[in-house]
């Protein structure tokens, strides 16, 4: 049945449109923390549909609430008023640490994205993005442009003018053999140089932790550094919380907050967890910003009924279960368990991460050259073992991506990394 259904999606779809595995899975179904595929094999579910599956596979109250809206109305587009969209949006902005912030509501973390670099575009007339290298910030035209992982960016043409900045990966490039209080002042100072050449940019987006990119991150206090530097001159922080938002990181709520010193981001987009597979995604901003437009807009899916309806019963299962506590707890628990492997592992360069959000870099033994096809050969054996998990990397893709629904157990956590311990003992 699989391969007839991949000689149908490959007749069909596009080349580029990317399959996990050699004999690639058909998802039937899931519960909690597993799913299932078309012959009833059951695996644990360590990346949640790309980070999406927040909280747990047919959580009750999402379903109960979607059935619920669905019975009453479906969608109505931004030009009727809207209830679920106007309590969610009440809720976002109280949670967002930005003040006097509105909200604006998408259908993924492209659209989220794409229009942050709109309002930001708009309200400072500049053309010019300070993005991180080794980002990734979406599939649109914009966000490509402004994307920082060759693997990622298809085109060279982009509507913006796009400079990349260092600090987004800690542990490779120029800088990775200075402390931490240094790597931030190097950081700064290229900045600074950076800002030195150019026009005034509108802002720098950047993601907390970088997704795609492997999970890497900088030392806490980076951006509070940068956003010191970006504010005496105008510019904006758009913060990417699309896969770091809602408490994954254990620590803190937001991603930025690791770096709040100098005060909220003026802009931030969210997407992915929110919905708990349903298709939503956002943008807050302070309400000058927001409201810089000069023109009309709608959206016609964005913000529609039966996704607020989902995103409002997922935020308050997230928030009454505390699953940010739970993610710092379990978390924690399997990243030391994943290093006691690595430390024996060869292959294994380092792993890293925060919470519920930890990436497993390989290279070839003894050098710090990727090993894409260990990853490869990684992620087929964790899938015979009844695993799922995700890949990424910036020069080249040889990160395992760890990202279990926040609800995962310890008894869970434990079984993911014996698999994992096997798989990795396998290369």
């Amino acid at each position: 049945m699989n391969r007839d259904l991949f000689a149908r999606h490959r007749a069909v779809l596009p080349d580029w449109l990317a399959l996990y595995y050699e004999d690639p899975l058909e998802i039937t179904h899931g519960e909690g923390r597993h799913v299932w595929d078309t012959a009833g094999n059951k695996y644990l579910d360590f990346f949640g549909g790309i980070l999406t599956t927040m909280t747990a596979h047919a959580l009750p109250e999402v379903t109960k609430a979607v059935a619920e809206q669905a019975g009453r109305i479906i969608h109505s587009s931004t030009l009727y008023l809207n209830r679920p969209m106007v309590e969610l949006a009440e809720r976002v902005a109280q949670l967002s640490g930005i003040p006097d912030a509105r909200v604006f509501f998408t259908t993924s973390g492209t659209e989220a994205n794409d229009t942050a670099l709109l309002l930001a575009t708009a309200h400072r007339r500049s053309n010019t993005i300070l993005a991180m290298r080794n980002s990734y910030h979406g599939r649109s035209f914009s966000s490509v442009g402004i994307t920082g992982n060759r693997g990622w960016s298809p085109t060279a043409l982009s509507p913006l003018q796009t400079l990349y900045v260092h600090g987004g990966v800690r542990t490779r490039g120029p800088y990775a053999h200075l402390d931490d209080r240094d790597f931030i002042d190097a950081c700064v100072a290229d900045l600074l140089d950076l800002l030195g050449h150019t026009r005034a940019p509108a802002a720098l987006i950047a993601e907390p932790v970088q997704g795609v990119g492997g999970f890497t991150s900088p030392p806490d206090g980076l951006y509070a550094a940068f956003r010191e530097v970006l504010h005496e001159r105008g510019i904006l922080w758009i913060a990417d919380e699309v896969q770091t938002g809602w408490g994954r990181t254990g620590e803190h709520f937001w991603g930025w907050q690791a770096h709040g010193r100098s005060g909220p981001p003026d802009i931030v987009t969210f997407a992915k967890g929110i919905g708990n597979g349903m298709s939503v995604g956002g943008v807050v901003a302070r309400a000058e910003i927001m409201n810089s437009l000069d023109a009309n807009s709608i959206s016609t899916f964005g913000g529609t009924q039966v996704t607020m309806a989902a995103a409002l019963a997922n935020l308050n299962h997230l928030l009454e279960h505390d699953l940010q506590g739970n993610a710092r707890r379990v978390g924690g628990l399997l990243i030391e368990r994943l290093r006691a492997v690595a430390a024996q592992v060869p292959h294994v360069r380092e792993v890293r991460g925060r919470g519920l959000m930890i990436g497993v870099e390989l290279t070839r033994p003894g050098t710090d050259e990727a090993a894409p096809e260990a990853a490869s050969a990684v992620l087929e054996e964790a899938r015979a073992g009844g695993l799922l998990v995700g890949k990424g990397g910036g020069h080249s893709t040889s990160v395992l991506r760890i990202a279990p629904p926040m609800s995962l157990t310890v008894a869970e956590a434990e079984e993911g990394a014996a698999i994992l311990e096997r798989a990795l003992r396998s290369i």
